[in-house]
């Protein structure tokens, strides 16, 4: 861990009643965090947090999020500009994902498709009126892009 990370104490018997954080990471040391917008509640994007990310989203109120195709840690909107700012930090009742309230800045767009959130296509889904059937297809839901990836990023499109 750096500087900028602290160490959290395991879990104990107050897990889920109790007011310590004692984060449970998986067997690879992550946790899902998802984001979503503090005003609309719209869902923005879902990734991956170690130790580190989560100290550093704590002590700067910027998500950090820990890149498992890259094996290191990111700060959100360090290329794009597009930073999610940290309204409210939540934990689930076992400690095992967190839930950001965020205010996006930059572009307004948490995808790095340039999409203001990385759920932009719809899985049909049977019963849901959708035209196909399930599964067959992706729809887009009908968010457009936000800014064009090849003008914000040095080169091609980077997952964050």
């Amino acid at each position: 861990m750096t500087s900028s990370s602290q160490a959290f104490e395991p879990p104990g018997a107050d897990l889920e009643d109790g007011t310590r954080l004692t984060p449970r990471f998986d067997a690879a040391g992550v946790m899902a965090a998802v984001a979503t917008d503090a005003v609309t509640g719209e869902v923005l994007m879902l990734a991956w947090m170690n130790a580190e990310a989560l100290a550093r989203t704590i002590a700067t109120g910027e998500a950090h999020f820990y890149s498992r195709s890259r094996g290191r840690i990111w700060k959100k909107g360090e290329e794009s500009g597009n930073v999610l700012q940290v309204v409210e930090l939540r934990t689930d009742c076992d400690q095992d994902a967190v839930w950001m309230r965020v205010r996006l800045t930059g572009h307004g767009a948490a995808c790095h498709t340039g999409h203001r959130t990385c759920f932009y296509r719809r899985i049909p889904v049977a019963g849901a009126g959708s035209g196909q059937g399930p599964g067959t297809a992706l729809e887009h839901a009908g968010t457009p892009r936000a800014f064009a990836p090849g003008d914000v990023y040095k080169a091609k499109p980077k997952p964050e």
